[in-house]
């Protein structure tokens, strides 16, 4: 049959907008996963996603499986006939389970006997056939948390669904879709063109739904276009668009058809901090505020109405009333928190439970405080100042703003401790310690922010472990994983010399509950390098190079990265192959052998004797490059060793019968090994 386009169209209530690209995504995934599973061929696959539809549209989709043929095996040739030779019961059986006369069968010759066989060929089944099944499995499988049933209905969806469409070139396939009759109708815009429109062909899907159902179906087109006209608004009050990427695609996935409207609010709200009338705006009221050249805001919003209203100021005004309680609110929680200073919620934190375990809030910030203390000396950042960040980085907490935004945590405090005349640097930490917040995002800018975000992400690490609260499979209530990766990204990607078992001992040392604090210190550490393993993969190094790295166990993550490079850099020279071999029979050599002498005595052959020379003059090369932390030098120093390590083996019995011989040989394989191994464990690298 001719390939032919395909259209799948569910439509229904508004569908959440947080949720809308995912179950869109999914959606998409099932169909294209069911045809390719089916063996149906197609050329492209496009998504559709808007308030009230999910949409399919599949191009050049094959008419039907390809015919197969089949070779069943049967009974052997030795089973399949009685002594009189007549067909025996298994025989007969296999024949009938076939649908085919005995003397239909075959026989199959294989090295491992004779069979009978059964060739057939299977007719393939048509797409109009086959799609139905695809379609509800990949509905079945959609990622909702909560599915809902309405009316007298007994299917369940996330939100009630009212018509579906279903199209194989102008043919509709009929078939029923969540309790639906599927056909060739749609719906346009909910107010615009609530009738019914006929989709004739799936090429014409989004064409039809716009021209005359007032819709943008794509969801891509729907977010560039709101974008767009965000900026042109802006332009037209003479500023810029402050376009945050989730809140766009939040409004793309609320807004059929978007129209911009700009209003303004009181330039008095403009004395708060920014964040909070962005928060405000962006949070409560789904709007982009605007901003001037500089970032400082404009008494602007752009918000987008589903509807072409005839009368656009009227929204605008209705906006306009909408937002000014809202942030006449933040100006009242301003207020109401700026009659203490940042240090009077302290006491406020006893009333917070961090865990049951490890108390409250309060005594968290004391161990921050220690632990920020230890930290602050080891890189040369001032102890008292960051003591000071330590105590007050969780006090905004029992503010009424946060209270009330509680994404401004930090932020709020570094606005209240530089009202209170703080240090700009501990009003910065407070809002830093909480970074990075997810992956990949920003670390802290500043030296006392990396002191006490390290020290809060180890303390929760080692309090959490202590209380055998240990993250399994995807459960991770307290975030442990991230809090690991942000210690290792702080540490790394700001050059901070600081010993991770030394660290997680002292912090493991503050807590008073009864545990286990040697095993609890090995687990922690382990989960801290298991992160580190895929932070290093997602950098380009391989599983090998980690391992050779890990081996020699680098207490410091910087200094684990930095023998990592060298690692990479060793094994694209011409000499690493050949050495990383050498290794790791010098190491299988050592294990199996007896001691080694303490000192390399009597030698030989010449070609240990050379080498013996040479191992010395590398010990001595090697010995400042390693304690300027250069591993790569230290690395391509120690390949100039392979002609002579090459020669060793090629000349030299190690294991020979005079024992004295042996011990000197096996010591002076020893102090090859220690060189190496002052680096990595090189034999760990795979060919």
């Amino acid at each position: 049959m001719t390939a032919q386009h395909l259209l799948f169209e569910l439509g229904c209530e508004e569908l959440p907008p947080k949720t809308l690209l995912k179950l869109s995504n999914a959606l998409t995934v099932g169909i294209v996963q069911g045809l390719n599973e089916a063996e149906l061929d197609f050329s492209n696959v496009k998504s559709f996603a808007a308030p009230r539809r999910l949409a399919v549209f599949i191009e050049n989709l094959q008419g039907s499986q390809a015919n197969k043929t089949v070779q069943k095996r049967g009974v052997s040739i030795q089973a399949a006939f009685q002594p009189d030779g007549t067909p025996s019961k298994a025989a007969l059986a296999f024949a009938q389970s076939c649908g085919v006369e005995f003397d239909q069968l075959e026989r199959l010759k294989t090295d491992k006997g004779e069979w009978l066989a059964c060739t057939q060929t299977i007719a393939g089944q048509t797409t109009q056939k086959l799609i139905p099944d695809i379609i509800r499995k990949s509905i079945s499988n959609l990622p909702i948390a909560k599915r809902m049933r309405w009316g007298s209905f007994a299917v369940e969806f996330v939100r009630p669904v009212h018509w579906a469409v279903l199209l194989y070139g102008e043919e509709i396939i009929e078939t029923e879709i969540l309790g639906l009759q599927t056909g060739n109708q749609t719906r346009g815009h909910r107010f615009h063109a609530p009738q019914n429109l006929t989709i004739s062909k799936p090429e014409n899907y989004a064409e039809i739904l716009f021209s005359q159902g007032k819709v943008i179906a794509d969801f891509d087109t729907r977010k560039s276009q709101i974008r767009a006209d965000a900026e042109k608004a802006a332009l037209s009050v003479n500023g810029i668009a402050h376009i945050e990427d989730d809140l766009l695609e939040e409004i793309a996935a609320l807004n059929e058809f978007p129209v911009p409207i700009t209003g303004h609010f009181d330039e008095r709200f403009l004395a708060l901090p920014a964040e909070v009338l962005i928060t405000t705006m962006q949070e409560n009221q789904k709007y982009f505020p605007v901003k001037n050249t500089d970032g400082s805001l404009r008494p602007y919003f752009i918000t987008f109405s589903n509807i072409e209203s005839t009368n656009p100021e009227s929204i605008k005004n209705g906006n306009e009333r909408v937002v000014t309680p809202r942030l006449a609110d933040a100006e009242f929680f301003w207020k109401q928190d700026r009659r203490y200073s940042l240090a009077d919620f302290a006491p406020r934190l006893e009333t917070i439970v961090f865990q049951e375990k490890l108390g409250t809030v309060a005594a968290k910030v004391e161990r921050l405080v220690k632990i920020s203390e230890y930290i602050a000396p080891k890189i040369n950042a001032d102890v008292e100042l960051a003591k000071r960040a330590a105590f007050l980085a969780k006090n905004d907490l029992m503010t009424e703003m946060v209270g009330e935004f509680g994404n401004l945590q930090g932020t709020m405090g570094r606005y209240y401790a530089l009202a209170d005349g703080e240090n700009s640097a501990v009003a910065l930490a407070i809002e830093e310690h909480y970074l990075p917040k997810q992956a990949g995002g920003a670390t802290p800018t500043s030296e006392m922010g990396c002191v006490v975000a390290v020290a809060e992400k180890l303390d929760t690490l080692a309090g959490i472990f202590s209380a055998g609260l240990i993250p399994t499979g995807d459960k991770d209530p307290y975030a442990l994983r991230r809090a690991a990766l942000g210690v290792l990204r702080i540490l790394i990607e700001h050059d901070l010399k600081l010993d991770i078992y030394a660290l997680t001992e002292f912090a493991l040392s503050l807590f008073a509950h009864e545990f286990d604090k040697t095993k609890t210190q090995t687990l922690v550490t382990d989960f801290i390098f298991e992160r580190l393993k895929g932070y290093a993969l997602d950098k380009g190094f391989t599983a090998d190079e980690f391992e050779a790295v890990l081996a020699v166990n680098p207490a410091e993550p910087l200094d684990f990265m930095q023998r990592l490079e060298a690692v990479k850099a060793f094994r694209q020279l011409p000499e690493a192959e050949s050495l990383a071999a050498a290794n790791k029979r010098i190491l299988n050599i050592l294990k199996k052998s007896d001691l080694p002498a303490e000192t390399i005595g009597k030698l030989v052959e010449s070609v240990e004797i050379t080498l013996h020379e040479l191992a010395k003059k590398s010990a001595a090369d090697i010995q400042p490059l390693l304690e300027k932390r250069d591993y790569q030098a230290t690395l391509n120093r120690l390949a100039e060793l392979k002609q002579p390590v090459d020669a060793f083996f090629d000349g030299v019995m190690v294991n020979c019968d005079d024992l004295e011989l042996r011990a000197n040989r096996l010591a002076l394989l020893n102090l090859l090994s220690a060189q190496f191994l002052t680096c990595a464990d090189i034999s760990k690298l795979q060919a």
